[in-house]
């Protein structure tokens, strides 16, 4: 198969725990941003905004699956992120590992607020 066109198809290029992984992270998404839209960006499935501008994305390796928020969306909750690799917009969550939920909640709520009151764009 070529470049995934779907989220669905994304997912099921993974099998397991990975899939299991990625498939929680999508539905926690659809909760919190039930207006955004799912695309796939740069071959990865991606949560847009209404406005057209990407809110976060996530990606699956082979040991971690990636969320990618803005710099600014990071840096907010660096305190709160000790306990994971992170990068310059992105947090690895390793796939043996329980998915921080509620952390994860609050830091697309905070995404939403900044595209919408501040005009942050993606990266």
């Amino acid at each position: 198969m070529g470049r995934p066109q779907t989220i669905d198809d994304y997912l099921e290029g993974f099998t397991g725990q990975r899939h299991d992984l990625l498939a929680r992270l999508r539905g926690l998404a659809r909760e919190a941003v039930p207006e955004a839209a799912e695309a796939i960006k740069w071959g990865n499935p991606s949560w847009v905004h209404p406005s057209g501008t990407i809110l976060f994305m996530i990606a699956g390796y082979s040991r971690h699956a990636n969320v990618a928020f803005t710099p600014s969306t990071r840096e907010a909750f660096q305190d709160e992120l000790t306990g994971w690799a992170t990068g310059k917009g992105t947090i690895q969550l390793p796939y043996d590992q329980a998915v921080p939920s509620d952390l994860l909640r609050r830091m697309i709520a905070f995404r939403v607020r900044e595209h919408e009151e501040d005009g942050v764009l993606w990266m």
